[in-house]
């Protein structure tokens, strides 16, 4: 009976820790990842066997729509809400003919915000404590690494 009531007690602390929001949750990132240079070096015209090389397998080919090729991506942050984004490319007589999707359509000012949310901010013009910065410096051999012990010197 003494067992049981520990296991219980057990999973009731271990199911309240999780609701609480305690345990960690990673960030998600499954599918292709693409580049958007690489996508940029797409032309229409462009064979098949030339498009692999460039953006690699794609993530869904379907064996009934050959001329097809599906890129998706998602990404979840810290268990939220999942963001699925999609390219797709179209091809005729396997030679690429158009592309239509919304990979990269996440507005500069969203992605600022995202930025924000993880406290990336690094002060660019901060000089304070850099070793260079004070051209009044006298700039001494103080036999640090690489410097030589000048009994060498001749």
């Amino acid at each position: 009976m003494q067992k049981l009531l520990r296991t219980l007690g057990m999973a009731i602390l271990a199911s309240s820790v999780a609701a609480c929001g305690l345990v960690y949750v990673p960030d998600v990132q499954q599918g292709n990842l693409l580049d958007k240079k690489t996508v940029e070096q797409l032309q229409p015209g462009m064979t098949k066997r030339q498009v692999l090389v460039l953006m690699g397998s794609p993530s869904v080919s379907s064996p009934f729509n050959q001329n097809r090729w599906d890129y998706v991506s998602t990404v979840a942050h810290r268990g939220g809400k999942m963001k699925v984004r999609t390219f797709s490319l179209a091809f005729n007589n396997d030679v690429l003919v158009s592309t239509k999707g919304d990979f990269f359509a996440a507005d500069a000012a969203a992605l600022l915000k995202d930025q924000k949310k993880y406290h990336q901010d690094y002060p660019t013009t901060e000089t304070k404590g850099d070793k260079n910065t004070d051209p009044d410096a006298k700039k001494s051999d103080d036999g640090g690494f690489g410097s030589g012990s000048g009994d060498d010197k001749k």
